[in-house]
């Protein structure tokens, strides 16, 4: 997976420091010029709602394009006819295993600890909440009758479905599924520059949707971002260090302590570049030379993971559904928390390993259960900082399978792996 030409570190300082100007800008219309009627139409409901709905309709644009071609390309190379055996199985179970407990574990955080409860949106929301069909229903609908509907509608489950099963035909047709493959492949390399030409205008968008935000809203909000913030942080640590340890633990018998030791260095480029893809050197490095996992498994399980699993991504989107659900006082239902923990497995597999990907899935999430996608403006400015924290998640992840299916192969060098002077 080729890096992008995108100083990522440079684009999250021009994030935060949009989030802190929009705060403060915000902050001071509110105290000062609340009751000016001037201010509130041209500015707040004017320049800041334009400026934030155009970078929100930026994102939804993506959506589409986003999920299915990146989800065709990840199924078209990791279902080789010579790789479909024990490895792929082993590989894809655990990660979609670990995904779908990261989703149940985040839900589970944002029903008890409730962070958007409390806060009330700045202006009231007058709209109506479609009615969710039954799930067996859901399950029916997943079978596109027309693809190209589903995508126009951006109906993204019917859009996964179809994407996995035409993944699948590439890889299995020859000579030419490899022409048709490398077409996706170029593809998802330009719709990944897509997304970085996007993520570009994030500073803005999140100035002005965190100003309009501030300048309209109490402070009761900033409260509930602030559980938000801590809730996305906790759950997210919990499943590192819990989740991972203990299947390492049970499957193979290693020291939960000396593979996150070696795993340092690891951990501080995927925070460093938020982006899974951009270490995937790093960690197929760490992996064959510290953890003792043969080439053989690594170079498959490392690529896979960076493309299927998202764990960290998963317990975003899982606790900001909640998050934004509360926030606008709407009750989900078992329905639709289902929906969320389908959705949110299948569209990890379509999640590309770039910086912002994760908010891109996020409207594709609310939307199939009925809630605005603008919902993200709420949570847009602060994600930086989590996105850093979850792509260090995932590349833990993306370690800890390998090293386990690399074990139960026989392809894993206890003795590189116990020896803390490799390291």
């Amino acid at each position: 997976m080729a890096e992008h030409a995108f100083d990522h570190r440079k684009l999250s300082n021009r994030i935060l420091l949009a989030l802190g100007l929009g705060l403060a800008v915000g902050i001071i219309l509110n105290l000062t010029a609340s009751g000016v009627e001037w201010v509130q139409n041209f500015i707040v409901d004017g320049v800041f709602s334009v400026v934030g709905d155009i970078f929100v309709g930026f994102l939804k644009m993506l959506i589409v394009p986003l999920v299915f071609v990146s989800l065709v390309t990840g199924v078209s190379s990791l279902s080789d006819p010579g790789r479909l055996g024990r490895v792929g199985g082993k590989s894809v179970g655990l990660y979609l295993l670990t995904t779908g407990i990261a989703i149940s574990l985040a839900l589970a955080a944002a029903v008890l600890v409730r962070p958007g409860e409390g806060a009330s949106p700045p202006s009231p929301v007058e709209r109506e909440i479609a009615a969710q069909p039954p799930f067996s229903q859901v399950l029916v609908d997943m079978v596109p009758s027309n693809p190209v509907q589903s995508m126009a509608e951006a109906d993204m489950l019917p859009i996964i479905v179809f994407a996995v099963l035409l993944g699948l035909s590439i890889a299995f047709s020859g000579r030419s599924g490899e022409r048709v493959g490398q077409f996706f492949s170029d593809f998802n390399e330009v719709v990944m520059r897509l997304t970085g030409f996007v993520m570009l205008l994030a500073p803005y968008g999140v100035f002005a949707l965190i100003a309009g935000l501030a300048a309209s809203t109490g402070l009761d909000t900033f409260f509930g971002l602030a559980k938000y913030v801590v809730l996305v942080l906790v759950v997210l640590v919990l499943h590192a260090v819990v989740t991972y340890s203990l299947m390492l633990k049970l499957l193979t018998g290693l020291s939960p302590r000396i593979f996150f030791s070696k795993m340092r260095g690891v951990l501080a480029f995927a925070f460093s570049t938020a982006s899974s893809g951009a270490t995937i050197p790093v960690t197929l490095k760490t992996v064959e030379q510290r953890l003792g996992a043969d080439n053989r498994v690594a170079s498959f399980t490392v690529p896979l993971g960076a493309t299927i699993n998202m764990d960290g991504t998963a317990i975003m989107q899982g606790i900001a559904a909640g998050f934004i659900a509360q926030y606008y006082g709407v009750d989900l239902g078992v329905g639709q928390y289902l929906m969320i923990v389908l959705m949110v497995i299948m569209a990890s597999v379509g999640a590309a390993g770039v910086p912002g990907v994760g908010l891109v899935l996020l409207a594709g999430v609310l939307t199939a259960v009925g809630l605005p996608a603008e919902g993200i403006g709420l949570i847009l400015g602060v994600d930086r900082v989590l996105d850093m924290t979850r792509t260090a998640v995932n590349v833990t992840g993306d370690a800890m399978v390998t090293t386990v299916v690399a074990h139960s192969e026989g392809e894993l060098d206890r003795e590189i792996f116990e020896d803390q002077q490799v390291g």
